[in-house]
C-alpha cells in the first residue's frame, strides 16, 4: 500500500512559479511511476506529467511544456512538479499518481494504483 500527500499549491500572479511536491509512504515508491494529473471546474482530469521510476524518461502534455519540469529524489522518496511561467488556463486541483509498473507511465489516471487526495493551484490574471 502507498499513500500520496500532494503539497506546494496555492496562489500566484500569471508568469509566476510553484513546485508542487508529491510525498509517498513505503519503501518501495522509489521503483514506481509517478503521474500529475489536474481537474478545473466542469471539466474532466487531464494529463500533465509523468516519470519513470529511474526518472530516465518524463512524459509532459504539449500545453506544458518547456514550462513545467517533473522530478523526482528516491532519497526523500518525493516527486516533484516545477511549474513556471504559469497561466490562468493552469488554474486546477493537481493530482499525483503512482503505478508499480514502474517503467510504464500512462496518460490516464485510474491506470495508476494509487492516486492522491490533491492539490489547488490558482493563477491570476
Amino acid at each position: 500500500q502507498v499513500q500520496l500527500v500532494e503539497s506546494g499549491g496555492g496562489l500566484v500572479q500569471a508568469g509566476g512559479s510553484l513546485r508542487l511536491s508529491c510525498a509517498g509512504s513505503g519503501r518501495t515508491f522509489s521503483s514506481y511511476a509517478v503521474g500529475w494529473f489536474r481537474q478545473a471546474p466542469g471539466k474532466e482530469r487531464e494529463f500533465v506529467a509523468a516519470i519513470t521510476w529511474s526518472g530516465g524518461s518524463t512524459y509532459y502534455t504539449d500545453s506544458v511544456k518547456g514550462r513545467f519540469t517533473i522530478s523526482r529524489d528516491s532519497a526523500k522518496n518525493t516527486v516533484y512538479l516545477q511549474m513556471n511561467s504559469l497561466k490562468p488556463e493552469d488554474t486546477a486541483v493537481y493530482y499525483c499518481a503512482a503505478d508499480p509498473r514502474g517503467d510504464i507511465v500512462s496518460y490516464v489516471y485510474r491506470r495508476y494504483a494509487y492516486g492522491g487526495q490533491g492539490t489547488q493551484v490558482t493563477v491570476s490574471s
